[in-house]
């Protein structure tokens, strides 16, 4: 019996370091490396999207490109079927190497979180140039590609701003505004298409 533990015990932990390294930060070089505002337009002439037992109602068209500052994959909660990675995004500034070595950064309970003990840039540029999204892919080859994305990556994404909705009433409504912060300022994207350099 103790045998089996221990092999499984072994097996998880190489699973564990495999993950680890799979996922590790990209190193990139100092300097903005996307350097545009994220693209925001209306979506009045999109119709609901059905995912499963969700209804997808689109509230702004979206494309934005950025670094990965953080993924994290999500396992649990009713929002994990729909939207199982979360991408803490850096575009502006906020891509910028030399700008982010100052910065503690990290993912939990859908929310990112940053610290630092400098402030290189603002407050208000931290928080207008950062966010953590919620991804929620339009098909299984999109759904593969977020599942690969490590921190450091730069991603081109298109797709929609939403708002969910399930049959028993629960609802996840997207932030509109890059400037807000706390709860409900995370964006929630149907993601159309990835590119990923």
């Amino acid at each position: 019996m103790m045998r089996v533990v221990w092999v499984l015990l072994l097996v998880f932990c190489l699973v564990a370091a495999y993950h680890s390294w799979l996922h590790r930060e990209m190193s990139r070089p100092a300097g903005i490396l996307a350097a545009e505002e994220p693209l925001q337009g209306s979506a009045a002439s999109l119709s609901d999207i059905q995912k499963d037992e969700f209804r997808i109602k689109p509230l702004a068209t979206f494309d934005i490109k950025a670094r990965v500052i953080l993924a994290k994959r999500y396992w649990f909660g009713q929002g994990s079927g729909l939207a199982p990675v979360d991408l803490a995004l850096g575009w502006g500034p906020m891509s910028d190497s030399n700008i982010l070595q100052h910065f503690k950064f990290s993912q939990s309970d859908r929310f990112y979180f940053w610290s630092t003990k400098s402030f290189p840039v603002s407050r208000g540029v931290i928080e207008s140039h950062t966010a953590n999204m919620h991804m929620i892919p339009a098909n299984d080859e999109i759904e593969d590609v977020l599942k690969a994305v490590r921190p450091g990556n730069i991603v081109h994404v298109k797709g929609y701003l939403v708002e969910a909705f399930a049959p028993n009433g629960w609802r996840w409504r997207s932030s509109l505004s890059r400037t807000d912060t706390g709860r409900g300022a995370c964006e929630i994207i149907w993601v159309e298409s990835i590119e990923v350099n």
